[in-house]
């Protein structure tokens, strides 16, 4: 067998080795895809959060000891059973969340996210999974307890949870409004106003019913059957689920269980999240 020959030989063999593990590379992603890897703060009642054990149906943290559950971890359930996948929890600070869809760390966040045209520009997002309109808490006996809109607001100490429309939308409405710097967590903007560091803080309504049983010295202010309330778009007040712009199908495949439901299931769900959330979240 001549030189030429036996290079020959050598290609296609090479060839072949190459195809064989290609494939096999092929179907060992496949198979990593039957997991749902779903990403949340873990620290945001009545959304999501951090308990010890897994009461009520609770998911284990992905790298931990401890659970998560929420109206989150309800809907990843329903979602991954729909889609015949195993569920896995990833716990992130808020910041990090859209970064690890958009680098594949993550499939998706189910974390109580607004769908704002900033985020829009980096993320897909599903069609919502709950509608939630905006609402001021004060603390009991304060001189903006029974405010009826927010003119009423005027030269309030505020402040909410960073990166939100809360923060960035609607405090700046607030006439000559003092706004303090944004709060990391939504835990840590609730403990601002107990501590009366600042008058009030804006968020959406779930969360301020699950502050309710945390705080129960807390009052909410609710101007969405008033003229004189915060000005914002749908978009800022519908809550969806990111997923990557590269991954189109699981978008759609989301879509399709979120058909599924009605308002009225949403809810039920957030009812009874808020129904069993502990108090320190």
């Amino acid at each position: 067998m001549n030189v030429k020959k036996i290079a020959s030989v050598l290609l296609v063999l090479m060839l072949s080795v190459a195809f064989v593990f290609a494939n096999g590379s092929k179907e060992a992603s496949s198979s990593s895809s039957n997991t749902l890897k779903v990403a949340m703060e873990c620290g945001y009642a009545p959304y999501n959060w951090t308990q010890t054990t897994d009461a009520n149906g609770a998911v284990k943290i992905s790298g931990s000891t401890e659970y998560a559950y929420g109206y989150d971890v309800m809907m990843a359930k329903l979602i991954a059973e729909k889609l015949g996948k195993d569920l896995e929890i990833v716990k992130l600070d808020w910041d990090s969340l859209v970064p690890a869809v958009q680098s594949g760390t993550v499939d998706c966040v189910i974390a109580g996210q607004s769908i704002t045209s900033d985020r829009l520009q980096m993320v897909d997002f599903t069609t919502p999974y709950y509608y939630a309109s905006i609402v001021c808490l004060v603390n009991e006996g304060s001189k903006y307890e029974n405010a009826q809109g927010i003119s009423d607001l005027k030269g309030a100490v505020c402040t909410s949870q960073q990166n939100t429309v809360w923060y960035d939308v609607c405090l700046p409405q607030i006439e000559d409004a003092n706004i303090l710097p944004a709060q990391e967590s939504a835990p840590a903007m609730l403990v601002a106003l107990s501590a009366g560091r600042v008058d009030l803080i804006c968020t959406d309504m779930p969360t301020a019913q699950a502050a309710l049983v945390a705080y129960p010295s807390f009052r909410l202010l609710d101007f969405t059957e008033s003229d004189d309330n915060f000005v914002v778009s749908q978009e800022e007040i519908n809550i969806g689920i990111s997923v990557s712009k590269n991954n189109p199908e699981l978008t759609a495949a989301i879509n399709e269980v979120l058909a599924t439901l009605t308002v009225e299931d949403y809810n039920r769900m957030m009812d009874e999240a808020i129904s069993v959330q502990p108090l320190s979240n």
